[in-house]
Parts: C-alpha cells; sequence; structure tokens
C-alpha cells in the first residue's frame, strides 16, 4: 500500500553489498509530512537507507514512494524535489557562500538572474548565514557549514529532506541554532533526520523509528513510547563490581559512571526490589530497551492496553 500524496511510503526493502554486509533487512516504515527521527548507533544501516532514499544506490528489493513518485524508477522526477544533506559533505573553501550557493543554483535550474538572486538571499537570510554571506566558505565553523549545506538542500523548495547525522561534532551552541532551523522545515516538508543522538530526536521528531544491524526494532512517536515505558524502568546506584551480578539478575538496558560509581536503569514490569527505585522514563530509556531487546513493538501495545 502507498502512502499518502504527501508522505513517504517504505516497503520491504533490503540490501546487500559485494562485501556480504547485509545493510537492510526487509525495511518497511511509514513516514508523514513533519520531523522524522532515524535513531539507530553507528553501522545500523541508517546512512544506507538514506542513501537509497536519495536515489544515489538502489535496493536489492523492496519499494519506495514519496508521495506517488516511485523513488527506484522515477529517479529524476524525485531528484528535482528532493534536498539530501550527506554526514560528510565538501565545500570549495575558497568561494563565498553566497557564490557556492549560486552556482548551486543554476546547477538546480534557477537560470533567472533576479529569481536566483532572490531565492539565494532567501535562503541565506532563513539558515542565518546572510551577515557571513561574503566570507570564504574555507573560515566557517563546522556548525555554519552544516546551515550553508541545508541552504543548499533546500534549493528548489524541496518535498523530503534528508539530513544525515548533522550534529555530530557541533558544539552546543551551533547545535541548538541548527536543531532550531530543522524544526522550521519540517512544518512544511518531510525531513528525515538520520542520527545517534538520542536527544535530537526527542527535541525534534513528532514520529520515529529505531534501527540497528539493518532492522527496524520500533516505530512510534516519541511522546507514545516514553508513556509505555512508565512503571517499567527502574534505577539503583552502585558500585562497578556489582554490575555482572545485577546483569545475570536483571534486564539491564544501560549503566553509566555518575560521581565515581555506576547508575543502572532496570527494564522490568515489576518492582526489581534489590534496592531499585522507579524512574520517569525517557527517550534514552526507550531506545536502550528497545536496543536490548526489552521493549517491542508487542510490549509496547501491551502497555497500552495496561494503561486503558
Amino acid at each position: 500500500m502507498r502512502n499518502s500524496p504527501l508522505g513517504l511510503s517504505i516497503r520491504n526493502v533490503s540490501k546487500q553489498y559485494a562485501n556480504g554486509v547485509q545493510a537492510l533487512h526487509q525495511v518497511s516504515l511509514d513516514i508523514p509530512p513533519g520531523m522524522f527521527g532515524l535513531l539507530g548507533p553507528n553501522g545500523a544501516g541508517k546512512s544506507t537507507l538514506m542513501r537509497t532514499l536519495a536515489t544515489l544506490q538502489e535496493p536489492d528489493e523492496g519499494q519506495l514512494f514519496l508521495g506517488e513518485l516511485d523513488i527506484v524508477h522515477q529517479k529524476e522526477a524525485v531528484r528535482e524535489t528532493l534536498g539530501y544533506l550527506p554526514q560528510e559533505f565538501g565545500v570549495y573553501p575558497k568561494a563565498s557562500a553566497e557564490e557556492l550557493l549560486d552556482y548551486f543554483a543554476v546547477l538546480k535550474g534557477l537560470t533567472n538572474r533576479a529569481v536566483r538572486r532572490e531565492t539565494t538571499e532567501a535562503l541565506l537570510q532563513q539558515t542565518n548565514l546572510w551577515d557571513k554571506r561574503k566570507q570564504k566558505l574555507g573560515g566557517f565553523s563546522g556548525g555554519m557549514k552544516q546551515r550553508f549545506g541545508v541552504a543548499v538542500a533546500l534549493l528548489g523548495n524541496p518535498r523530503l529532506l534528508i539530513v544525515d547525522e548533522p550534529t555530530a561534532g557541533l558544539d552546543p551552541t551551533e547545535r541548538v541554532r541548527f536543531l532550531n532551523l530543522l524544526s522550521e522545515l519540517g512544518e512544511s516538508s518531510v525531513v528525515i533526520l538520520s542520527t545517534h543522538i538520542v536527544e535530537d530526536v526527542s527535541e525534534l521528531c513528532t514520529h520515529m523509528a529505531i534501527i540497528n544491524q539493518g532492522h527496524i526494532l520500533l516505530e512510534a512517536q516519541p511522546v507514545e513510547a516514553v508513556a509505555a515505558l512508565t512503571g517499567r524502568i527502574w534505577r539503583k546506584l552502585t558500585d562497578k563490581p556489582s554490575l555482572p551480578a545485577l546483569e545475570r539478575e536483571h534486564q539491564v538496558i544501560s549503566a553509566k559512571l555518575l560521581s565515581g560509581r555506576t547508575l543502572v536503569h532496570v527494564y522490568s514490569p515489576d518492582h526489581p526490589g534489590n534496592g531499585f527505585e522507579p524512574v520517569e522514563p525517557d527517550l534514552k530509556d526507550v531506545y536502550f530497551s528497545a536496543m536490548t531487546g526489552c521493549f517491542t513493538p508487542a510490549t509496547q501495545q501491551a502497555a497500552k492496553e495496561v494503561a486503558v
């Protein structure tokens, strides 16, 4: 079944590389307009799926539709309405932001000089780069380069915008500025944010999926997924030597150092005893619960039924 005329539909998509790595296994997703987070560790298959959606490679099997456009068989039509910001992209360091954006606008088909000038000015304003438009790109910070990449990706008012690991390496100030920009873009098109940073998804996305080793582990609305874990996440502050015993006795989903000790989160529908206390879950708990196999679509549905 195809998605709505404005959304993205992915059906049973698989991809194996020549070296034998199975990057995607029967991936199916329905992605509505707005911000969609694809969350997973490095090597999970996120970039493979993004490159496939961006028409840079074909799946071995499966179907992908952007509205009524067949992404595999109508590549040129898809590219006309696509914006793609890959994890790593090059810029000409001696060109100014204004010059290079104008060049890309010509490549995108904006041949009318007045229209092109109006478009590039609006995009530089939108990405907060207008004051830096004369500056050489070689002197841009990482966040400024990312925002310039978004400006390029937005040429042509794309219906689908793909951003792959956009905040990796950004300082906190640049990260906030960049996420604010993405949230504005999600109001008028499908924006897919591929990342391993949970906070990016929790702060931006109305829908999400968790992927690992090419499999979709969970597809949900972040708010609903967090609510479904209420009463199922427990924590305990312990010492590192005690961790192996806790892992044998409980479903430990995460453990991190805190002031020289180890803060352990476990998944359990019932009170695990042994000094554990309840904790309000967040999206990190959803992520770690899904990654460890504790939280699946079935357990999410069961939690909903109990809540009702």
